[in-house]
């Protein structure tokens, strides 16, 4: 019974218990706003939002995970170091540029809903993971190296059986980051159409419904406290296993 007495589960229990609640709270925030005509949001039902909100994080950041760990790799090898300050202005760009501006521009092109978030998510969370690559691969003790090549390791197998498994808590923790960015900026894909947990902070800044953006806000920062921790929890085994 040890999951019990541990925080995270907590955590988790108390989302869900969130999910279920919310629906039927509508007198609690009635009698909090008594000014507003209608103090619970009822759109959507916050248990689909959620699980939508979740999945564009999802896909967003594994793409932006691919994309980010394979660009870091490439520059870090013989062939692609004269591009790597190409490379890093190129993402650093891309998270300067504002996620509202990306979603302006994209949905003339594309369309409405979630392929222009996924768009704008993978460009924000790009530079934190093409950091963690750059510095994890970079720390790699050079002697760890030459101990490979020394026993005949091919320049692949170095890269899969030494640099990545020692660079792996450094990646992961660019990683890390950058999802729990990507939590909060999913919220602002609900402009666009999609159907995530800032709906209804969406809708309540439109609407001055304070209740609405309370009940958005909560989900989601419960929901990237989580991710943080299941993070932290991945990084603390990561590192026990190297040592």
């Amino acid at each position: 019974m040890r999951w019990l007495r541990d925080p995270l589960w907590w955590l988790v229990a108390l989302f869900i218990a969130l999910l279920l609640a919310l629906p039927h709270s509508g007198g609690l925030f009635a009698h909090w706003f008594p000014q507003l005509e209608r103090p619970l949001y009822q759109q959507d039902s916050f248990a689909q939002l959620a699980l939508a909100h979740i999945q564009l994080v999802v896909i967003s950041s594994l793409l932006a995970t691919l994309i980010g760990v394979g660009a870091g790799i490439l520059v870090t090898r013989g062939a692609g170091r004269e591009f790597r300050s190409l490379v890093e202005t190129l993402v650093a760009a891309g998270q300067t540029f504002p996620p509202v501006a990306v979603l302006a521009i994209a949905v003339p092109v594309i369309g409405f809903g979630d392929r222009p978030a996924v768009i704008a998510l993978l460009l924000y969370g790009l530079l934190p993971i093409l950091q963690g690559t750059l510095a994890g691969i970079s720390a790699v003790p050079a002697s760890a190296r030459e101990i490979a090549e020394g026993v005949g390791m091919s320049a692949w197998q170095i890269l899969c059986k030494v640099e990545l498994p020692l660079a792996a808590p450094v990646i992961l923790a660019g990683i890390r980051t950058s999802v729990i960015i990507n939590i909060g900026t999913a919220a602002i894909a609900s402009t666009v159409g999609a159907k995530t947990l800032g709906s209804p902070v969406i809708i309540g800044l439109s609407g001055f419904n304070t209740a609405y953006i309370i009940q958005g806000a909560i989900l989601v920062a419960l929901l990237a406290i989580i991710t943080d921790r299941l993070f932290e929890r991945l990084l603390q085994r990561l590192k026990r296993h190297a040592e």
